[in-house]
C-alpha cells in the first residue's frame, strides 16, 4: 500500500465539489482497495497513545454550530477493525497503547474519506496523537507501523502543513500570506530531500513557524506519513493555500515497484 497525507482543510469540504475533493477522489481511484485504513487525524489528541478498537465506530461531528447544518447530518458508517487495532498495538510495543471503545471517526477522517471512498466499505481505525511526544518521537513511533503497508493496510495522515484559523479570511480569492507560502515551501523541501533534522528545526524559522504552526496537532499527522514513507517518491496531489493561512497540500508516497 502507499501512504497518503491529506491536507483536509475545513470540514465543509465534505459538502463541496472543489479542486481538493475531486483530487482526493482520484487518489482513491488510483489505489488498490485496502484491506483496512489506519488514519492519524489532527483531531484526536490524547495523553498516551490510543487506537479505536470498536466494531462500529460512530461519526463524530467535532465542530461548532456556526458551520452549515447539513454537516451535522453527515454519517460515515465504515466498520471498525478490532483486529487492526490489536495489530497496531502489537507493532507499537513497548509503547503502551489503549484499545479505545469510545472515540470513533472524527471529521479529520470522515470528511476526507467521504470523498475518497464514499461507499464507506473499508474498515477504518484511528490512531491518536500523544501530546506528550516530540516531533521526532512521533516520527519514530510511525516507523514501527511500516509492516502494515505490506499487510494491505493504507496509512493516512490527515492534518495541514499550515493551519492558523486565527488569521484566516473566508474569501475564495484572498492571496496567501507570504509566511504561509514560505513555511509550506520549506516543509516541502525537507520532504523532497528526506531531511528530517531540518524539518524538526522548523521552529528556527521564528515568526514564520509560529504563525504557520501555532499549535502542532495539525502538523503531527504528516510525520506519520513521512515515518512510513521509506524512500518512496512523492506525488503532490494538491498544493495550494486557501483562506490565506490553510495549506491544502496533500501527498501520496508509492512504492517504486507498485
Amino acid at each position: 500500500m502507499p501512504v497518503v497525507f491529506f491536507g483536509h482543510g475545513s470540514p465543509t469540504n465534505a459538502l463541496e465539489d472543489n479542486t481538493a475533493t475531486r483530487r482526493w477522489h482520484e487518489i482513491g481511484a488510483s489505489i488498490s482497495t485496502p484491506k483496512a485504513i489506519l488514519c492519524v487525524s489532527a483531531h484526536w489528541c490524547t495523553q498516551g497513545t490510543q487506537v479505536t478498537a470498536m466494531q462500529t465506530p460512530r461519526t463524530i461531528h467535532d465542530f461548532g454550530r456556526s458551520l452549515p447544518a447539513p454537516l451535522f447530518d453527515c454519517q460515515y458508517p465504515a466498520q471498525g477493525s478490532p483486529e487492526l487495532a490489536k495489530r497496531t498495538a502489537e507493532l507499537l510495543a513497548p509503547t503502551p497503547v489503549t484499545l479505545d471503545q469510545s472515540w470513533g471517526l472524527d471529521h479529520g477522517t470522515w470528511s476526507v474519506l467521504t470523498k475518497v471512498w464514499p461507499e464507506a466499505n473499508i474498515p477504518t481505525v484511528q490512531l491518536s496523537l500523544d501530546v506528550g511526544l516530540s516531533d521526532a518521537q512521533h516520527f519514530d513511533l510511525a516507523r514501527s507501523l511500516l509492516p502494515l503497508r505490506d499487510e494491505g493496510v493504507l496509512i493516512i495522515g490527515s492534518g495541514n502543513i499550515v493551519h492558523n484559523l486565527g488569521v484566516m479570511e473566508w474569501s475564495e480569492v484572498a492571496e496567501p500570506y507570504d509566511w504561509a507560502i514560505r513555511f509550506n515551501d520549506y516543509i516541502k523541501s525537507c520532504i523532497n530531500d528526506q531531511d528530517m533534522q531540518r524539518l524538526y528545526a522548523y521552529p528556527d524559522l521564528g515568526d514564520t513557524a509560529r504563525l504557520a504552526v501555532p499549535s502542532p496537532e495539525h502538523f503531527w499527522p504528516l510525520l506519520y506519513v513521512l515515518g512510513t514513507r521509506n524512500d518512496d517518491p512523492i506525488e503532490y496531489a494538491t498544493d495550494f493555500i486557501v483562506y490565506k493561512s490553510l495549506s491544502m497540500t496533500s501527498l501520496v508516497c508509492r512504492d517504486r515497484s507498485a
